[in-house]
Order: structure tokens, then sequence, then C-alpha cells
């Protein structure tokens, strides 16, 4: 594509507000008919048997929602199943020499591995077969403490396949955060690795291990899977184990899937809490296997014979749902990557699509921005029309990136599904139906079939269109968390006592509350503004940053944003941005006179920013997420807080002294 074409196509595109599926993608699409939505409402909760219908069940279920103790809502009562049988034996007859995973390694082409149904079966076998002879047992918590490598999903589902719950732990964690959480979940099982490659380095994940096991205060017997041979020639303690060793040793060794009642946990996610100490998300067997595979087929369209790519981390809910669980339930290909968009090249993820020709794409809006930023020449060099359909998640995305995404990556042929949900949800909650409803960019959409949720005021009436107001879920769903890890009141009050003034037993006086902002359009969209703390109160006036970093993100030039709020004598408190601007432009007055043009024509004068930084990166976590805590402090010329969770600390040094130039 030419520049003057590329020009005039970003200018067709730019007031262009509702994008229709392709005829092709509805043709071929899993749900392709617009009365789901009635059927679901009218049958609730009853329609949930279709997501039950998805997997294999031991003894049937003999109620879908049990709704008799709320806010402690059960799913299919009376069944029972294994998620380890359910994403494997299952598919062995027909899909079993069909490749279950893609495992794309660092250094780049050195060490790809494919894993068909049968390879991946035998593994989890002689894993699961492992762990029970190291003592592991039903109900026991495994902890896994590992990178993007494929031994994790085979320890998941060894987990699974045992009735031990598994509770991953992020590999770019610190040793404290691992510790805290072992601590926390009573975990003395442990699998880790020596190392992982990133951007073609070796990093050393042993010593990390080992610092962290130093904080926990009870025995634990390790695993270390060996990743990085003779890069790092990694002690072992007693105690500890080697991977290959002990699946060596139960070469051929079948395990009989445990059966697992549905209410029995699955896994536990730690998420952070507002407390400071992180909260052991429950989910549950039933629930949230149906959930991941019913939002895998409806949303991600995912079909066995598809090759599907969720960029995500495993360390995250996201990879859980969407890499292994949702994916390997469906019998489909799940691709997974242990490296970084841009190495060894910028063009690194379009080189992957290309040769796995992945039919869908899921990634996350910082992603995006980044490629909109390293520019379109990148995509342009690889043949791209394997895929079929695109999606977002971690966070809303901005129309401009939207559109970039459509552009540049679908060739306009791709419906995009910006998908709203949390680690709570277990998956995807606000969405477009792909083969249904048009997508609106900076709109996630409307509810899921079946799902009930409402924007409503502080005192939970439902706000007008295109005000803004909390996000609320009005009816439970099969995904959701069943409760936090040994504190169940915890579970009551940081999520359903905002409307509930005391714990009755009608289920419908309990809202579930995520805590973040949003507003909704005539046609039922809802926009996600972030969450509900994330706001700036100028001159009285609540301004949720989301909104402002949306307004921002859609001047051209401008590649990313983030906006907090500083001290202001008069104000109480003032718009402060710092601006990433795209590679051939220049952070100068013109552009800076743009972007308060932009603020003020997308929200008005109030949200105009009092200072606009242009920086070449911002400071943000390894998962990705911005540390807008930092740049506050730089706003108001504090003390720097605690660096030591940030991918990049250095920038912040380097933000500091630009403002101090300015």
């Amino acid at each position: 594509m030419t520049e003057v074409n590329n020009v005039e196509l970003e200018a067709r595109l730019e007031n262009r507000e509702r994008f229709e599926p392709p005829e092709s993608f509805v043709e071929q699409a899993n749900i392709v008919d617009d009365a789901i939505y009635d059927e679901f409402e009218g049958n609730w909760p009853d329609c949930w048997k279709r997501a039950a219908d998805l997997l294999d069940w031991e003894t049937e279920y003999e109620t879908i929602l049990d709704d008799s103790n709320p806010p402690f809502f059960e799913w299919f009562t009376g069944g029972s199943l294994n998620a380890s049988a359910n994403c494997l034996d299952r598919h062995l007859e027909d899909r079993g020499d069909e490749a279950a995973i893609e495992w794309v390694g660092e250094p780049a082409d050195e060490d790809n591995r494919t894993y068909t149904y049968n390879d991946l079966h035998r593994e989890v076998n002689e894993f699961a077969a492992a762990l029970r002879d190291l003592g592991v047992g039903e109900d026991d918590i495994v902890t896994l403490y590992m990178p993007m490598v494929p031994e994790l999903p085979i320890a998941m589902l060894a987990c699974a396949r045992i009735g031990a719950p598994h509770s991953v732990v992020f590999a770019g964690f610190s040793a404290d955060a691992l510790a805290t959480r072992m601590n926390a979940a009573d975990s003395e099982y442990l699998v880790t690795c020596d190392g992982y490659y990133r951007r073609g380095d070796a990093l050393e994940h042993k010593a990390k291990t080992d610092e962290g096991l130093g904080g926990v205060d009870h025995d634990v017997r390790t695993v270390v899977v060996d990743r990085l041979g003779d890069e790092y020639d990694h002690p072992m303690a007693s105690g500890e184990f080697d991977y290959d060793d002990l699946v060596a040793e139960q070469a051929g060794t079948k395990v009989e899937p445990v059966q697992r009642d549905a209410e029995d946990m699955l896994f536990l996610m730690y998420t952070s809490g507002t407390t400071g100490e992180p909260k052991g998300v429950k989910h549950t067997t039933g629930g949230f296997l149906s959930w991941a595979s019913w939002t895998s087929q409806a949303v991600l369209d995912i079909k066995p014979e598809d090759t599907y790519w969720c960029s995500a981390d495993i360390g995250w809910i996201t990879g859980h749902s969407y890499i292994v669980y949702g994916p390997l339930a469906l019998g489909t290909t799940s691709v997974m990557y242990e490296g970084t968009p841009d190495h060894p090249t910028r063009d690194r993820l379009w080189e992957i699509v290309e040769e796995y020709e992945v039919d869908q794409l899921y990634t996350a809006p910082t992603a995006i921005r980044a490629f909109m930023k390293w520019g379109s020449q990148y995509p342009k060099r690889h043949d791209l029309s394997s895929l079929r359909l695109l999606g977002t998640v971690g966070e809303p995305i901005n129309p401009r990136a939207w559109k970039w995404y459509y552009t540049h990556i679908g060739n306009e042929n791709c419906p995009i599904v910006d998908t709203w949900w949390q680690t709570e949800t277990g998956g995807m909650m606000l969405t477009t139906l792909p083969g249904v409803k048009d997508a609106k960019p900076g709109s996630a959409g409307p509810p899921l079939p079946g799902i009930d949720i409402r924007v409503v005021d502080t005192r939970g009436n439902e706000v007008e269109p295109g005000k803004a107001g909390y996000l609320t879920v009005n009816k439970p769903w099969p995904g959701m968390l069943r409760t936090l890890y040994n504190n169940d009141d915890r579970f009551i009050s940081e999520y359903w006592a905002e409307y509930s003034d005391t714990e009755s037993d009608d289920p419908d006086d309990w809202v579930y509350f995520p805590e973040d902002g949003a507003k909704i359009d005539e046609d039922g969209y809802i926009t996600v503004l972030g969450r509900v703390d994330d706001v700036i109160n100028v001159s009285g006036h609540r301004l949720g940053t989301m909104e402002i970093e949306s307004a921002i993100v859609g001047v051209e030039g401008v590649a990313e944003a983030a906006v907090v709020g500083g001290n202001h004598e008069l104000k109480g408190e003032a718009v402060y941005a710092y601006v990433i601007t795209e590679e051939e432009f220049d952070g100068g007055e013109e552009l800076r006179s743009r972007i308060v043009e932009g603020v003020e024509d997308a929200i008005g004068p109030i949200a105009r920013p009092e200072e606009i930084v242009f920086t070449p990166e911002l400071p943000k976590t390894r998962s990705g997420k911005i540390m807008r805590r930092l740049l506050e402090d730089i706003a108001n010329g504090e003390e720097l807080g605690d660096t030591s969770t940030l991918r990049n600390p250095d920038v912040v040094r380097d933000i500091e002294a630009t403002v101090g130039d300015d």
C-alpha cells in the first residue's frame, strides 16, 4: 500500500463508527443468529446447558444453577468430570495425530516443538504419575512458577488429571511474590525451571526460585525443568527433582483421570488486592471449563481444524482460559510463543502468523500500540491472509488503534472482538459475537447472551445512554469465581457488598461489582472507562483517565499515552499526560497543541492537560501494565516509589530528567 493510499484509507475509516462482519466470515461462523440473545434471556439459567454440553461428563449434573446460598452460587451440581480428560483423552480418536500445541521458542527457529494430542496426552500422563509418586494427592495445591515453556501447560493438565489444583505464578514476579503465594495457598509442591530466553539472552530463574523458597514457611518438594541446557548449570538441592528424569522414569505410564465434582477447585489464581495482600481467586472444574470452552467457541470462533494464537502469558488468567483450557477443550491447535514481539526483528509476530497460517490472533492493545509506533511496513512484509478473526484483551482499545489493527493486520476482512473480563469472571463478559453483531471501535460491545450487565449510578439506578456510571453484573454465570481462598468474608466484602445491605437469601439482591467505570450507548454497547479509582478530580469534576488517554491517542502522531493527576493549587488536581509519539513524529509545540485541542473536543476544556511530557517509553510492569503511581510521583515532584517490578526501571529517571529540563 502506498503512502498516498494509506492516508486515503485512514481518512476513509476515521469517521466510520460501525463495522459489520464480512459475509465470508458469517457464512462459516459458529454463531450467526441474533435470536440467541432472546433465547438465552428467556431460557435462563437453563441456557447454560449449551456450555455444559461442550464437555464430557462422567456423571451428569442434576442442577444447572444452585442459587440457594448467594453469593456462593454453584453450577452444574451433582456432575463430575476431569478437565485433563476433556482437553486430551476425548480428542485422541479423531485428533490424536493433529497438533495440540505449536510451541515457538527462542532463539528463533532453534527449538520449536510440535505436540500432537497423542504427544501431549503421553507426557501429561507421565508427569501426572511423577507428581503422584512425589506425594501429590487430590486437593493438594501445586505451585507452577514457570515462563512460556511447554512444560507449563503439561504441568497444569497433569495436576488436573490427578485432582490437584494448580496455582500458576507469573515468571516475571519476584521471589517475595512466589513466597507470599505459596504461603497463602499452603502449597508444598513447586514446579519451576532453570531459566528461559528473552530477546536472545538466557535468563536465570532457578536462583530467584531458591530465594523465594527461602521465604516459604514449610517444606517444599520442587521439580526443575531444564530449559537452558549447558547455558546454566543450576545446582539441585535435597528435595529437588529433575523434570526429565521424573518423566523418563514414568515412560509409557497411564494415569486414570480423577473424577472431580463440578464445584471442586481446578486452580487458584492470585491477583492484586486493594489491601496489598494478593487475593486467591478460586475457579472450579465444571463452571470454569464450560465457560472457557463456550466463549472460545462463540467469541473466538474456534474450530478443531484452526490454528489459533493467544499472545498472552499463561501466568495470567487470559493464558489459562484462552491458551490452555478453552482451545484444548475444543480440540484445536494452540500456539505458544516464548519470546517478545520485537526480537530478533519487529516483524517476529507476523513471521509466526505467516509460518503457522494462524486463523485467529488474540492480543493486547498495548501490543497493538507498539505495532502502530513501529509502523505498518513490518506486517506488510508477510502474508497474513490466513487470519480470519482478531481479538483484543487486557484493557480498552482506543478507536484509532482498533482501526489500525483492522486495516493493517486484518486487511479489512477480519472482525475484531474487543473483550472485557477479569481474573474473577474466568472468561469474556462484554464483547460482540463476531458472526452476529457489528463492531464499534472503542466499545467492547453488548453483554454476551445470558449475561446481565448494567451501568448504574451510586444508588444502583441505570444511567441514561452516554452517561458514565458503574459496571455491575446482575446475575451469576458459570465461569465466575466461587470465593477467595480461605477468605469467604473478603470475597463478600470486595465483590458483593456494594448493593446489598444485608446478607439476603434472595439471589436478586446480590450484585457483582467489578470496580470498573463504563458508559452505555443507545444500542446497548458498553464502553469500559477503567477502574473507578483511576479518576482525576479537577475542580470537583471526576474525569476518567482512560477517557482522556483515548482522546490523546486519537490524535495523529500519538502512539500511546498515560494520564495521571498532579497536585494543583487552584484545581485540587490537574491532568498530566505522558505521551509516546509514533516514529515519524516529533514531540513539539505543534503536536502538543493538537493534543490539547483533541482532548477539549472529545471531553471539554475541563480535561485540558496541565502538562504534556513526551517520552520514548512509559514505566511498565513485566505484564505490560503502566505504573501510573510512579508518573504521579514525578508530576508531584515526590520521591519515587518502588521500581523493582518494572521491566524498564531506568525509564522513570529519564522521564524525571525530562520534566526537570522542561
